[in-house]
């Protein structure tokens, strides 16, 4: 494999000036000669975007730092670079508005290819068998870019964006300090991350209408969601630690798997939304601990998995067929948010069919499970082989709470703590529930109909 390293191309290593134009003309050449390897060497590279070709892998050695220009204007490079419809363009400013329940959103301009808000570091727009992959010690960090226009008016461009690309390999740096997400990923097939580490920011990898997914060996910490996205087929995360300030995951799709992963809280970032709008335009470091206790920042993590389905999207499978298993979750609010109950957005597009827990020890749970469906989709919450202990001083009525269920079969539960009076509070009480083998602090009834309304405080 070629390789062309960017200093060659008159890339600045003290991170004085930036490098961008380097580190694309690196890009060019190696994508002009077949592809191969474009080096980022020890030192310190400033830059905006820079964007990927086919058969290009971005590859940073040891002691490689590439740094964000804290400039937004610095991330529109990929504009000359490739020709976009001009439909797939936008430079309006965000707007809550951008992620309603309206079909006319589903190709909203927070969606486009060439939208403001998808600029990244690194980008990938219809490319093929594309890789960023760093050495033991490398660091690709945002700077907490701050863009008066972007996405709840502070969050800048993200670390990496991928749109319509298929055969990305993502392995061995640590990413940090992004404007918005780390990974923003995008209708992309066939991806293999492996080995990275994401500190504070936004989310850790986000999704959205991609195929053939596999995490692994890899340590989300995060101060906000740590994988998230819907209309995802084919998932599998497996191996990862996961520390969030949101949720671990928030996730909608088909064929999911997620195995032998730790979910724990507190986290180690706290959420940066909570922060002052001074520290925002400031770039100021997310806070963690004492600090962000002392400052009233949030550091708990609000659910091990919440469902995410909102109208951005066209979600053209059923979503289903999602299984956890064998993780260790400690210190999360919620062990699951499902809530199709209509009061939350961002669950109100397609339903979930099913959802299976299986080999599960999750300690210090302050809140019941939420497993709300859809009358035409009633979901199928399958318990299997669970430990739960509730976190001291909180007041679980009920260990579920349950709506338009399929059926909700729980075998093989452990309770610690539990001052509950039943295992499930059903809306729906004609809806079939099987509950063998709990043990422990075990409540006198095992499901009770509500008489209460039933309500979610939406997260």
């Amino acid at each position: 494999m070629q390789s062309y390293n960017i200093l060659a191309y008159g890339a600045d290593h003290t991170g004085v000036s930036l490098s961008t134009d380097a580190l694309q003309t690196a890009i060019e050449v190696c994508a002009a000669s077949g592809g191969g390897e474009v080096i980022i060497p020890e030192g310190t590279f400033l830059t905006g975007d820079v964007l990927l070709r086919d058969n290009v892998t971005l590859h940073l050695l040891s002691g490689a730092s590439l740094i964000g220009s804290r400039d937004p204007m610095e991330y529109f490079h990929y504009r000359k670079l490739y020709e976009l419809p001009s439909d797939d363009i936008s430079d309006e400013p965000w707007t809550r508005q951008s992620i309603g329940e309206s079909d006319k959103h589903i190709k909203s301009r927070i969606r486009t290819p060439g939208a403001r808000w998808n600029n990244a570091i690194i980008r990938g727009l219809y490319a093929k068998n594309i890789a960023v992959i760093g050495d033991e010690g490398s660091v690709i960090d945002g700077n907490n870019t701050y863009d008066e226009f972007g996405e709840e008016n502070y969050r800048g461009p993200h670390g990496m964006t991928f749109f319509g690309c298929e055969g990305v390999t993502l392995s061995g740096y640590t990413i940090k300090n992004t404007g918005n997400w780390a990974h923003n990923v995008n209708n992309t097939r066939n991806v293999t991350v492996d080995g990275i580490t994401a500190l504070a920011g936004h989310d850790g990898i986000h999704m959205s209408m991609c195929e053939n997914i596999t995490i692994k060996n890899s340590g989300f910490y995060t101060g906000d969601d740590c994988i998230a996205g819907f209309a995802n087929v084919n998932v599998l995360v497996t191996d990862c630690e996961l520390n969030s300030a949101c949720s671990a995951f928030r996730f909608g799709g088909t064929n999911m798997v997620a195995r032998n992963c730790h979910i724990f809280a507190p986290a180690r970032y706290c959420f940066r939304g909570g922060m002052s709008k001074e520290d925002k335009a400031a770039s100021t470091p997310s806070v963690s601990g004492a600090d962000a206790e002392a400052k009233g920042l949030r550091t708990n993590m609000l659910s091990a998995f919440t469902y995410y389905s909102d109208y951005s999207l066209i979600i053209n499978e059923e979503p289903g067929n999602i299984i956890i298993r064998d993780c260790k979750i400690e210190m999360a609010d919620r062990f699951l948010h499902y809530n199709y109950s209509g009061n939350e957005r961002w669950q109100a597009n397609r339903p979930l069919a099913s959802i299976t827990f299986e080999n599960i020890d999750a300690k210090d749970i302050s809140m019941p499970l939420n497993a709300y469906g859809d009358t035409n989709t009633k979901v199928a919450l399958k318990l299997k082989n669970i430990s739960i202990s509730v976190r001291e001083g909180a007041e679980l009525q009920a260990l579920v709470h349950a709506c338009n269920y399929d059926r909700i079969e729980i075998d093989g539960l452990h309770l610690e703590g539990f001052k509950g009076d039943t295992l499930v509070r059903t809306w729906s009480p004609d809806d079939k529930t099987e509950i063998n083998n709990v043990s422990g602090d075990v409540p006198t009834d095992t499901v009770k109909e509500a008489t209460e309304p039933f309500f979610a405080k939406a997260i």
